[in-house]
């Protein structure tokens, strides 16, 4: 799955990032990654281009929607990170409850992930 720094370094191109991205397999984009980025695009002076690109990346890649059982992932980890004393930002607990639900490696630089138990975080 790709997180929203992710996208950003696919969008622009991050020679490091795709390196380390698979070839092979369908690319898993977060819903709620999809809104972050859209939300900045709304507010980038490249917004035409970025606007196009995005069309592009949603029909190369797989939504992944949030439904029922992400919700409980989702209560799972902040209950575990709650605990732990680890809590990390509110979009990203959905965004590793999807990677949790589904089995997916995150491609992220942000290394709170890394406090979710279970998560592989794909680095660059």
């Amino acid at each position: 799955m790709l997180d929203t720094n992710a996208l950003s370094g696919w969008a622009d191109a991050d020679a490091a990032l795709l390196r380390v991205l698979p070839k092979d397999r369908l690319w898993h984009l977060p819903v709620v990654v999809l809104g972050e980025f859209l939300f900045g695009i709304r507010r980038s002076r490249e917004r035409p281009r970025l606007e196009g690109w995005i069309q592009a990346v949603k029909a190369s890649c797989a939504l992944v929607v949030v439904d029922d059982d992400t919700a409980d992932h989702y209560a799972t980890i902040r209950e575990e990170l709650r605990a732990a004393a680890t809590p990390i930002p509110e979009n990203d607990l959905w965004i590793a409850a999807l990677c949790r639900q589904h089995q997916q490696a995150l491609a992220t630089r942000d290394a709170h992930f890394d406090k979710v138990r279970g998560l592989k975080r794909v680095a660059w």
